[in-house]
């Protein structure tokens, strides 16, 4: 396998760090001190394709693989983990979803307007008593004539109050049943949809987290994605590319904060010397520069399972595992490089420190991915 990376994913690195110069490094500081979602910054990702990377040219999307969209996902990271966050969610949870178990019609209506970010997605698994545990959901949908009756909440969802359009996973048969579960494409407006409590969060504050409230929310047979019963299946399926999405993003975020370290160590001087002269500075940058390289490396083979259509639940476990740890353990040895002034909204690496967390939780956490990869092995 070779992973140098290509010219397209140096073209597009190149654009989103020009891009994000402008438009994102000069307002980190204030949409994490008020939690502003900055909606319109997504529209202009969409401009540029990044809000439909894997999305094929004939749906309006950008066209590309698993290995532009690492590419993507990780550079927007390195400036923020929050917008990071945000574009992965978008690209790999909502639109992927679609994109993977839509039919035709529901293609061609939904996949255009996402792919240019006119419409921000949203994807609805977790309950505020199901996280892991999503067989035992208590959203439910109800046949009504040619429609579906969902009622239920869901919580930590990315965009659950500004996004215009949710799939949505309800239970339609019984609890624990793997096939009693179906996906909902839900649009902005059906009556009895509505967003419902943001969340004060420790870190990705620019990134929307709020419920998904479903009040007698009628949907029409039509907007079911695949088969009925089939929505606790396709969930396990697009959870595996969206554990690549969260292994990128832990790559960007690590990224960022090994190069704030990497700068501050020989700009620090103590004692007459930069502090990357000192052996206990030096041998932190040489852990991450060891373990990001080891993450990176583990996030590509999984994206390159993924392009080839191979299984790759094992790799995408394990690659999410390790990189989202790396990116915390990077976090807290940059705070540390940094002493006192890290620990300050002054440098960067203390939000760098806060974002990393989530990579260990989202999308399956830590633990999950142990019993994940355990489970695989094991086969």
């Amino acid at each position: 396998m070779n992973f140098e990376p290509t010219d397209m994913q140096q073209q597009i690195a190149q654009m989103i760090r020009d891009f994000g110069k402008t438009h994102i490094a000069p307002h980190v500081l204030e949409w994490d001190e008020t939690q502003e979602f900055p909606v319109s910054l997504f529209r202009q990702l969409g401009e540029l394709g990044l809000m439909g990377v894997l999305v094929p040219q004939e749906y309006g999307g950008s066209g590309l693989s698993y290995l532009e969209y690492v590419t993507v996902v990780s550079e927007i990271a390195r400036f923020c983990g929050a917008i990071g966050l945000s574009v992965a969610a978008h690209n790999s949870l909502c639109t992927g979803h679609i994109l993977q178990f839509g039919n035709e019609e529901q293609k061609q209506r939904y996949l255009p307007k996402l792919a240019t970010a006119e419409w921000l997605g949203a994807w609805g698994l977790t309950e505020p008593n199901t996280g892991s545990d999503a067989m035992n959901m208590k959203c439910v949908a109800k046949k009504d004539g040619d429609d579906w009756i969902i009622n239920g909440t869901k919580c930590w969802i990315t965009h659950g109050k500004s996004c215009d359009v949710a799939v949505v996973i309800a239970r339609t048969g019984d609890v624990r049943d793997s096939h009693g579960m179906t996906a909902f494409v839900v649009e902005k407006g059906t009556p009895g949809f509505s967003g419902g409590k943001k969340e004060n969060k420790l870190g990705m504050r620019a990134s929307e987290t709020a419920e998904m409230i479903f009040d007698n929310c009628r949907v029409p047979a039509a907007n079911v994605l695949g088969e009925v019963g089939d929505g606790f299946i396709q969930s396990m399926k697009v959870l595996d590319g969206g554990r690549i999405s969260i292994a990128a993003l832990s790559l960007g975020i690590a990224k960022g904060a090994r190069d704030a370290a990497l700068k501050y160590a020989q700009e620090r001087y103590q004692f007459d010397q930069p502090i990357a002269s000192f052996q206990g500075i030096s041998f932190k940058l040489a852990d991450m520069a060891t373990e990001i390289e080891a993450a990176e490396l583990l996030t590509l083979q999984a994206a390159d399972m993924k392009n080839r259509k191979v299984k790759m639940t094992r790799e995408a476990a394990i690659a999410k595992y390790y990189a989202s740890e790396v990116a915390v353990k990077t976090a807290n040895d940059a705070v540390q490089i940094f002493g006192g002034y890290g620990y300050t909204k002054d440098f960067p690496v203390e939000k760098y420190y806060r974002d990393a967390k989530l990579c260990t939780i989202g999308e399956g956490t830590s633990e999950i991915q142990k019993i994940v990869i355990a489970r695989e092995s094991l086969k």
